[in-house]
């Protein structure tokens, strides 16, 4: 039995995941923070997924590094992009997909796949916090609500408020004046939902995007976001169980292609 492990530095956190070559599945995974040493993150991530799996490193015959912080995974016999990564695990989880949107801490990236799961094409934000895990950190910390009461919160609105800014300095100035109005805390969630949906949205409009559509990172399990993008593409959305996974279980399945 071949053994593969696939490590996703991001942003804000780190994943690993380790699998049979032969049949895919997944024998061990982990996820922490990045904080500030990307390298002890990812070697955190990769020591507990071994664990798990119950397998120390010299087992693995194919480590492959992904992500901002690929580069620092010295031990990496391959590197990949964040791109080919999350087509590789997008198609393995739901090859009917044919755009994937990954939203995570620091940035967003839409990806359109062909039938056989490689990338036509892929628009990516890093320049803007707008539409990103970090803009949802900042209004929930303004909102004084954790960022995974967000999501549920939203899904109770009963009028979604109207924000005129996407710029989290300004929607921030926004949300704080809603409170003193006595808007509800679900109604502003509500809005936030839109606000990174409609963003979202805006990167899609520069692919020729079509359906199935995917949602991916860690904004993925966020419901009420999930929810406008619904909304606004007038389709389901699919998710999948562990959305955080998929770029670290894609790099793990670009090296199995290569054993």
């Amino acid at each position: 039995m071949a053994l593969v492990a696939g490590v996703d530095i991001g942003s804000l956190t780190a994943k690993a995941v380790v699998i049979d070559s032969a049949t895919h599945e997944i024998l061990g995974d982990a996820l922490a923070p990045t904080g500030h040493r990307p390298p002890a993150a990812g070697e955190q991530v990769l020591r507990q997924a071994l664990q798990e799996a119950d397998v120390s490193l010299d087992n693995i015959d194919r480590l492959v590094a992904t992500g901002y912080g690929r580069a620092s995974i010295q031990a990496a016999g391959q590197r990949f992009t964040e791109i080919s990564c999350l087509a590789a695990g997008i198609h393995h989880l739901l090859p009917e997909v044919r755009t994937a949107v990954d939203i995570g801490g620091q940035d967003s990236k839409v990806i359109t796949l062909d039938e056989t799961g490689c990338a036509e094409g892929f628009v990516l934000n890093d320049r803007c916090a707008a539409g990103t895990g970090r803009f949802l950190e900042v209004m929930a910390e303004a909102l004084g609500v954790e960022i995974a009461q967000l999501g549920r919160l939203s899904l109770q609105a009963e009028q979604p408020a109207q924000f005129s800014s996407t710029c989290t300095v300004f929607a921030e100035s926004e949300l704080v004046g809603m409170l003193a109005e006595g808007k509800s805390r679900e109604n502003i969630a509500a809005g936030l939902s839109g606000v990174v949906a409609h963003q979202v949205a805006a990167l899609m409009s520069q692919l020729r995007y079509r359906p199935p559509f995917a949602l991916v990172g860690g904004v993925a399990q966020n419901q009420g976001v999930c929810a406008a993008l619904e909304e606004l593409l007038e389709t389901d959305v699919r998710v999948p169980d562990q959305p955080q996974m998929v770029c670290a279980l894609g790099a793990a399945l670009m090296g199995i292609r290569t054993l």
